[in-house]
């Protein structure tokens, strides 16, 4: 038998990797000197609250999934291990790891290769969701692609 996940679900677990962005480019920002930098970081922190706001809506639209009762608790806790084991896994991680950072570039690399974690995750969760949730996780896949677009632009944009 295998697991179907529903597009609320996927959307929950896009709302940790969001929450988890904005607060490693909300750190950035706080940290840098440089006031170009500091520019970049608080807009990415901000895309990273539209993305929260945008896969909000997008979950409002779907539907909540609703647990087994005698199984919410349970149901909970293995939403967070999959946003725990993915990109960052929590707000304080994702904060800590911007004191490990020693430049500008290996920020924005560590964004982009943050993006590129998600975008893998929900293509490959494409197999389990069922098929009236496809186009939530199509969503969720653009979003992360044109976030992606952005990093490398602005990564372009430091490096000359």
């Amino acid at each position: 038998m295998s697991i179907l996940f529903s597009g609320s679900e996927l959307l929950e677990i896009a709302l940790g990797i969001e929450r988890n962005g904005a607060a490693f480019y909300q750190a950035l920002a706080d940290k840098t000197h440089n006031r170009n930098a500091k520019a970049i970081y608080d807009y990415l922190a901000s895309e990273e609250r539209k993305h929260l706001d945008t896969f909000q809506g997008m979950l409002n639209t779907v539907g909540q999934y609703q647990p087994p009762e005698a199984y919410a608790e349970e149901y909970m806790l293995y939403l967070k291990s999959l946003v725990d084991s993915l990109v960052f896994s929590n707000v304080t991680e994702a904060q800590q790891k911007v004191e490990k950072i020693s430049s500008e570039i290996e920020a924005l690399d560590t964004g982009i290769q943050a993006e590129k974690d998600s975008i893998l995750f929900y293509t490959e969760m494409q197999n389990f969701v069922r098929q009236p949730d496809q186009k939530v996780v199509l969503n969720i896949i653009g979003e992360e692609k044109a976030h992606l677009r952005q990093l490398s632009q602005l990564k372009q944009t430091l490096q000359t």
